[in-house]
């Protein structure tokens, strides 16, 4: 067990911020850390790195756990296909690696290498085929979700939040879980042990049990597309108002603005191969907001673009750990609800 055990360690993982040790976690980051340890296995750093900002984190936790996480009406092997073929059309190699490793633990390694692999024609299965590669466009096609309406909110809440996580680790975490310059082989080795290590036995905890975490949220706050299931629904709507109240927190009103502006006329697709598009968006933005707005139009568009300076510049502002985490977060779940919207609707 030591690859589990060893992340309950994230600080030395994670960049630009620090996480709460879990030795000396307290009040509602204590709570979030033994939920996630109890019910996810271990203290995953895509979530621990969250832990500077206490509501952010349990927003992250939150979401993940009710859509993911906890049993439902579709089976978890599935919900992992989606998680990994979302990272893959988010260039989130971490996620790719950790998801498709847990596919291979639910012993569907061969499924979990072509999605991981972006081979989805090779899936023998038509439904998942179909399934992973909606899920792989889902950040910049417009579609339906392949698969009936009771599964809709559980299979559109997972791609909702790895469109989530993926920002945020493309922001904090490095390309993989795994050792740097581990060899192809070996790779494959370490990805079959760690997905052996995840204790995926039974249908998974029982849904709802993370919604006390954070204030109930007004019921017109629910997704649409995740009024079918009420765990599912009030934990979006949950999440969504903690990612609003450090909005109002930490991230300046024109800023705060700006992105909100620029993602009601988004319609998915990435900003453009060069970071130019930065350069104009924070133009109109008084010189002291352009820290803030560079970073949040990172988290929202382009994660992967991101570079040590954006991080060193809002901290020259006076942010502190606790501010980085809620800018980007507010700006990373924004995005990821409004891509939400993209995919409503069941195929038949």
């Amino acid at each position: 067990m030591i690859m589990i055990r060893g992340t309950r360690r994230a600080a030395g993982t994670v960049r630009h911020v620090t996480p709460v040790p879990i030795a000396v976690a307290k009040g509602l980051v204590a709570t979030v850390y033994e939920q996630v340890e109890r019910d996810f296995g271990m203290l995953a750093p895509p979530v621990a790195l969250h832990s500077p900002a206490p509501e952010p984190l349990a927003a992250c936790w939150m979401i993940l756990r009710e859509t993911l996480v906890a049993r439902g009406a579709v089976d978890r092997g599935t919900k992992e296909a989606v998680a990994t073929a979302v990272s893959i059309g988010n260039a989130c190699p971490y996620c790719v690696d950790v998801h498709s490793s847990t596919m291979h633990g639910l012993a569907r390694g061969r499924e979990s290498a072509q999605i991981a692999s972006g081979n989805l024609h090779q899936l023998v299965d038509p439904g998942l085929r179909a399934v992973a590669g909606w899920a792989r466009d889902s950040g910049h096609v417009a579609a339906a979700v392949p698969v009936r309406a009771p599964a809709v909110p559980e299979v559109l809440g997972v791609a909702v939040v790895f469109h989530y996580i993926n920002r945020m680790v493309n922001l904090f975490l490095p390309e993989s879980p795994f050792p740097p310059r581990l060899p192809g082989a070996a790779r494959t080795t370490v990805r079959k042990v760690f997905g052996r290590l995840m204790d995926l036995r039974g249908s998974g905890p029982e849904p709802g049990a993370a919604l006390a975490l954070l204030p109930a949220a007004p019921a017109t706050a629910v997704p649409e597309w995740a009024v079918g299931s009420p765990s599912i629904g009030d934990a979006f709507a949950r999440a969504g108002a903690a990612a609003d109240r450090a909005g109002l927190r930490s991230v300046p009103g024109p800023v705060r603005s700006l992105v909100t502006d620029r993602l009601d006329a988004w319609d998915g697709r990435p900003p453009g191969a060069n970071r130019g598009w930065l350069s104009e968006g924070i133009s109109a933005l008084a010189p002291a907001d352009q820290a803030a707005g560079r970073l949040a139009l990172l988290a929202a568009f382009g994660s992967y673009q991101s570079i040590d300076a954006d991080f060193d510049a809002l901290r020259a502002t006076g942010a502190g750990d606790r501010e980085l985490i809620e800018v980007t977060s507010w700006a990373a779940m924004k995005a990821a609800l409004r891509v939400g919207t993209l995919g409503v609707g069941p195929a038949a």
